[in-house]
């Protein structure tokens, strides 16, 4: 009679290791699994959006990043007043990026990627231009939209 009850004890706690240990496989491995593999997020499928600040905030020369989307954009006044928006995704590698009042020009920190304010990459690695888009001033709102 004793090693019948030794016997299922032990299979109990056999079971009960087994069950946790794989409990504690489970609970290491699937957030780890996720980070790595991140599920996929379709792109937002807004063709235009409206920007938070109106005309008058941009000042002459300067720039504003905004969300475009699931992506940044960046809303450029060139020192002759026009207002350019583009992709702010760099064409290398997806740096965000800035616009350089000394330079007149938009430039990637990344890796000191340079484009012109038509977008088009004048120096350093980014392979392609920016993306544009289109900008439309509705009184006291800029639009920027996708062509």
């Amino acid at each position: 009679m004793v090693d019948r009850f030794d016997s299922t004890r032990r299979r109990f706690l056999r079971w009960l290791m087994g069950t946790s240990a794989g409990a504690f496989l489970v609970a290491v491995f699937y957030p780890v699994t996720r980070y790595i593999i991140p599920p996929a997020a379709a792109e937002s499928a807004a063709s235009s959006v409206t920007l938070p600040f109106s005309p008058a905030d941009i000042a002459p020369n300067t720039a504003e990043i905004f969300k475009f989307g699931n992506k940044a954009g960046i809303l450029v006044r060139t020192p002759t007043g026009e207002l350019r928006a583009f992709s702010a995704l760099c064409t290398h590698l997806n740096c965000i990026v800035q616009y350089r009042e000394d330079l007149g020009q938009i430039w990637c920190a990344c890796h000191n990627g340079h484009f012109d304010l038509n977008g088009r990459n004048v120096s350093g690695p980014p392979p392609a231009p920016l993306e544009a888009f289109t900008v439309n001033v509705r009184e006291d709102e800029i639009v920027v939209s996708r062509d």
